[in-house]
């Protein structure tokens, strides 16, 4: 990282201001080139920027020493004119310094994380921040990224590290008149914080929160379920008809409901068929209804999948099941929003609470390897075995927080960051 770096850190010109950021040991350099003498750190000056003779445009600096940066290095912001023409010029002078070149995908955050300003938890909260859509991802992301995972971990590794440091003892110290043996409790405290990771383990994973609820609309051919898709979404994502067997393969719809992201899917209707083709789509159908976080089911009841919602979707006819949780029409409306608003009841035990830090599936990993090393060390017999254990234990939190273990990962992490970023 001994290269300086420059990109445009707002949003794409045009723009009232566009902020471009320099990041590396030649960052003062580059200002000094553009703007003549350094202003004061952290104090903004309103400076003439020139290269080469001429004028690029007026524009408001700041200057940030390393290492209390955002990147933990020499930081430069010139906050332009937010014209094409102005921000191209910038950036075409700043390419000509030598020592400075072209920012990376997620460059400026990654040496945030390498310089020791944001650990791993906080730069995967900071790029579903970027990417959040929904308000609940928006609250997951802010809180993740505001290191509420880090700190909990940081408690965990404390526990961790004082229970090592008992055994460690008991194990090159016995024989010291002022070292105990093993105390009383040790595994006990072990076992506190194996169901401590049992109960994070236990809440609804965040990959819900971004990819969405996943909603299967199913039954029988004719039954409604391309009509219903498409009133719960407000658009027409799937095609309808008399025809029974008009869907033969899944479409899909995201959407977003009260704040939450949820993806809608219409399926084949499920009968046996001796049409190769429908008979695929059925195939698919059962697959959607088995990997679906809710199901709708529009068919007889005594058909109906476990724990699924029975909708009777025609209730502009007449008739319907008596067993029937909700009863709506996409003719006349009725019951939609009945319905919305029992999809949003049932998501409150399907998501993160709002007070809770929702864990990615990178984070459930380690934490499920850490709950198998504190098992396996409350269980051994040999205080040696035991110890290993632990150490085991500690390195798979450390892969939480990126201490060690993480490089495989990185490229593919910062790669969803804008290039600004």
């Amino acid at each position: 990282m001994t290269d300086t770096i420059y990109a445009v850190s707002s949003g794409a010109p045009p723009a009232a201001i566009s902020v471009v950021r320099v990041s590396g040991p030649a960052a003062d350099k580059a200002l000094e080139v553009l703007a003549g003498k350094l202003p004061e750190p952290r104090r903004a000056s309103l400076r003439t920027l020139r290269y080469g003779g001429e004028v690029l445009d007026q524009a408001l600096i700041l200057r940030f020493p390393g290492p209390a940066t955002a990147t933990g290095e020499d930081l430069v912001e010139l906050h332009l004119h937010g014209g094409r023409a102005v921000v191209a010029s910038v950036l075409d002078a700043l390419s000509k310094i030598e020592g400075l070149r072209a920012a990376q995908p997620g460059e400026f955050t990654q040496r945030a994380f390498r310089n020791g300003r944001i650990d791993l938890a906080e730069a995967e909260g900071l790029a579903d921040l970027l990417a959040a859509e929904t308000q609940a991802q928006r609250r997951a992301a802010l809180t993740l990224a505001g290191g509420a995972l880090s700190r909990q971990v940081e408690t965990w590794q404390s526990v961790v590290l004082g229970l090592a440091a008992q055994l460690e003892a008991a194990l090159d110290f016995s024989d010291e008149d002022d070292v105990e043996e093993l105390p009383v409790g040790w595994r006990e405290g072990l076992d506190a914080l194996a169901e401590e990771l049992r109960i994070v383990l236990a809440r609804p994973p965040v990959e819900r929160l971004r990819d969405g609820i996943r909603v299967a609309i199913a039954g029988p051919p004719n039954a409604g379920k391309s009509s219903l898709l498409n009133a719960l979404v407000g658009r027409e994502a799937a095609i309808t008809s008399d025809i029974a067997g008009t869907t033969r393969d899944l479409v899909e719809a995201p959407t977003q409901i009260g704040g939450v992201a949820f993806l809608f899917t219409d399926t084949a209707g499920l009968r046996d068929s001796e049409d190769p083709v429908e008979a695929i789509g059925v195939g698919r159908a059962r697959d959607a209804v088995a990997a679906a976080d809710i199901v709708l089911w529009l068919g007889p009841s005594e058909e109906k999948p476990e724990a699924s919602l029975l909708v009777h979707s025609k209730s502009d006819l007449g008739g319907g099941d008596p067993a029937a949780d909700l009863s709506v029409s996409t003719v006349t409306g009725a019951g939609i929003d009945s319905l919305v608003q029992l999809l949003l009841q049932k998501v409150r035990t399907l998501l993160p609470g709002e007070s809770e830090v929702a864990i990615n599936e990178r984070h459930r990993a380690a934490l499920r390897e850490c709950l198998v090393a504190l098992d396996e060390a409350a269980g051994a017999t040999d205080l040696i075995i035991a110890a290993e254990a632990v150490r085991q234990a500690r390195a798979t939190l450390d892969r939480v927080t990126g201490r060690s273990g993480v490089e495989n990962m990185l490229d593919t992490l910062f790669g969803r960051f804008c290039i600004g970023k």
